[in-house]
């Protein structure tokens, strides 16, 4: 293991912002992880921390096939990581919203292109993403249609699912979008939390990506077959939304199923304490997201569901 600092920015204030690299093997460059990019992603960053680690030993045991390199970022927004914010302190910017950035532009933009050229010309990039809505997911990986997706690929991670997006304007910004516009094939994968540590859902994500790694000819690992993912599309989920705003409270979770008709949440006055609404299942099927938030707005989506097969 070699560690470095692949991109620095000095700061008038602070200490310099110093994005560091773990690099395993050497040779052609076979895959790229990177893990948190905004600053609230904990579990990100953690999953990526058990995988250094887990590498690291791989490695001592010569078990990273010859003329592989893998290349591991943990973190590239910190700064906002330390003081507890979600996006760049300073304008409030999503670094994940600026590749492939521009090294004369503002400074997330900056940031982004100094990333950005590090990760290129690898063969496969692998993003612990978090959603822009507060929730909980189902494990599974996601990749854009962009022409460059393989959902066969995917499939060799070894998740329950596979999601495949059509990309929109506000999605041709993000790191997985311009991976595959210069030829690697990106995947996101997402667990279960986001700024909490849920350590099943991080093994479970550490075990996909050494799998794929091993059937790619990368690594020599021994794990379980993983499952047979079920490939669904975005736009193929049912959205559950709320009637009222209010305090929400949860009572299906992802993974869970339910039928027509259940209760999923309720929403709550928040003076009060009465129930004012609930959140009723549209179809039968399995819980995908569902919103954690403990205050809803009204008409948000709030859970999504895969719908029965037969439906």
């Amino acid at each position: 293991m070699r560690k470095e600092t692949i991109y620095s920015l000095k700061a008038p204030y602070r200490d310099a912002l110093r994005v560091s690299g773990y690099r395993f093997g050497k040779g052609d460059k076979a895959a790229c992880i990177v893990g948190a990019i905004r600053g609230n992603e904990i579990q990100q960053l953690y999953i990526c921390s058990q995988l250094i680690k887990a590498l690291t030993e791989l490695e001592k045991k010569g078990a990273i096939v010859n003329n592989n390199e893998i290349l591991v970022i943990p973190s590239v927004n910190h700064y906002s990581m330390n003081i507890g914010k979600r996006f760049w302190a300073l304008d409030n910017t999503d670094i994940n919203r600026m590749f492939p950035g521009n090294m004369e532009g503002e400074t997330t933009q900056r940031i982004a292109a100094g990333v950005f050229e590090k990760v290129q010309g690898y063969s496969y990039g692998i993003q612990f993403a978090s959603f822009y809505m507060p929730g909980d997911f189902v494990p599974h990986v996601r990749m854009m249609e962009t022409g460059y997706q393989s959902a066969s690929l995917a499939n060799l991670f070894g998740l329950p699912y596979v999601v495949v997006r059509k990309p929109t304007p506000f999605d041709m910004s993000t790191l997985n979008y311009n991976w595959q516009q210069w030829k690697t094939n990106a995947f996101s994968i997402y667990t279960n939390e986001t700024d909490v540590i849920d350590e099943v859902s991080a093994r479970q994500a550490v075990s996909a990506v050494l799998r794929f790694l091993t059937r790619m000819g990368i690594i020599r690992y021994n794990s379980h077959g993983g499952y047979i993912a079920n490939i669904i599309n975005e736009n193929d989920l049912t959205l559950v939304r709320n009637k009222d705003a209010g305090i929400y409270r949860r009572i299906k979770l992802p993974g869970e199923e339910v039928h027509r008709g259940d209760i999923l949440a309720e929403i709550m006055n928040p003076y009060e304490g009465e129930v004012i609404s609930q959140v009723i299942a549209p179809t039968d099927g399995i819980i995908f997201f569902s919103h954690k938030s403990p205050l809803v707005n009204e008409n948000e989506i709030v859970y999504k569901i895969i719908r029965r097969l037969h439906e």
